[in-house]
C-alpha cells in the first residue's frame, strides 16, 4: 500500500462499528494499468476477427471499410466501459485489475452496491482519464481523504484495500500449557460473546509482541489487558489462582482464537492416543 491510504469507519443503523482500509492513488493507479492491458488484448483481437472477416468477404465495397473502422471505434468504448460495468458487477465490485491489487469498489456507506453506482463511476471514467494517464482522477483522489476520484464522487462509491494477513501459529505462540479457564465453558462462552475484534486483537499482539517490550511495559501490559478481561466475563477465583497476569491473558488469548475441545473431544483424542501407543 502507499501511504496516501488511510481507514474509513464506518456505523450501520444498527450501532455496528467497521472499518475499512482505503487504496490509495499508486494501488489503484497500478491496477488500471492491469485493466488496460486486458482491454488492449480484448480490443485486438475483436479488431483482427473484424479485420479477417472484411479480408475475406468476396465483396470489395469501399463502405465496407468505413464500416469496419466505425465498428472499432465502437469496440474501443464499449469495451473499456463495458468491461468495468460487468466484472464489477459480477465479481461484486472487481475487476481483473482490482482483483490482483486486492481492491474492490463498495458503497460509500457500506450498503449494497448498486447497478446504477456501477454504470455512473465507469462513464465518468472518461473524464476521469483526461487528458492521459488518469490525470484529472488522480488529482481528485490526492486531493480528498477518502481517495476518491469524479467517478466516485458521483457514484458514491470508495475502493478498499484488503491486505494479505498471515495468519501466527497459535500452537507456537500459546504453547501447550494448561488452560484452566477451558474448566468454566460457560463463561469461556460469555468472553467470546463479549469480547470484541478489536479486544482480541490487541490481546494477540501483546502476546506475540511480549519478548520485545521493556520489563515494566510488560508487566503494566498484561496486568491492564487482565484487568479488562477479569472484568468482562469473571472467571471463579480458582480458575485464576496462582496464574499471573500476563499467563492469564494467554489463556484469555486462547480461549478466544482456538476451538473449545468438548469432553466428547478430549475422550476421542484420549482413544485415539491409546490406540497409537498400542
Amino acid at each position: 500500500m502507499d501511504g496516501r491510504s488511510s481507514v474509513l469507519t464506518i456505523r450501520t443503523p444498527e450501532g455496528i462499528v467497521f472499518s475499512m482500509q482505503l487504496a490509495g492513488p499508486t494501488t489503484r493507479f497500478l491496477a488500471w494499468a492491469i485493466d488496460l492491458a486486458v482491454v488492449a488484448a480484448l480490443y485486438l483481437v475483436l479488431v483482427n476477427i473484424l479485420s479477417l472477416i472484411v479480408t475475406l468477404s468476396p465483396l470489395r465495397l469501399e463502405w465496407m471499410y468505413d464500416f469496419a473502422n466505425a465498428v472499432m471505434y465502437v469496440l474501443m468504448f464499449v469495451i473499456n466501459i463495458g468491461y468495468g460495468i460487468v466484472l464489477e458487477w459480477f465479481w461484486r465490485g472487481q475487476t481483473l485489475g482490482k482483483y490482483v491489487m486486492r481492491l474492490r469498489v463498495i458503497d460509500e456507506q457500506g450498503l449494497r452496491l448498486q447497478f446504477s453506482q456501477i454504470v455512473i463511476r465507469n462513464l465518468l471514467r472518461l473524464v476521469d482519464s483526461l487528458p492521459m494517464f488518469y490525470l484529472v482522477g488522480g488529482i481528485a483522489c490526492v486531493l480528498n481523504k477518502k481517495c476518491q476520484r469524479l467517478g466516485d464522487f458521483a457514484a458514491n462509491t470508495i475502493v478498499t484495500y484488503t491486505p494479505k494477513l498471515a495468519e501466527p501459529d497459535l500452537d507456537i505462540v500459546l504453547g501447550g500449557k494448561y488452560n484452566s479457564l477451558r474448566d468454566y465453558p460457560h463463561i469461556e462462552a460469555r468472553l467470546r460473546q463479549r469480547v470484541s475484534p478489536e479486544e482480541a486483537r490487541i490481546a494477540l499482539q501483546a502476546v506475540m509482541r511480549r519478548d520485545g517490550l521493556e520489563p515494566k511495559a510488560r508487566v503494566e501490559l498484561f496486568a491492564e489487558l487482565a484487568n479488562h478481561f477479569r472484568a468482562i466475563a469473571p472467571f471463579p477465583e480458582e480458575a485464576a489462582l496462582g496464574i499471573a497476569d500476563e499467563q492469564f491473558v494467554r489463556n484469555v488469548v486462547d480461549c478466544l482464537f482456538r476451538p473449545q475441545v468438548t469432553a466428547a473431544g478430549r475422550g476421542q483424542q484420549l482413544g485415539n492416543g491409546a490406540r497409537g501407543a498400542a
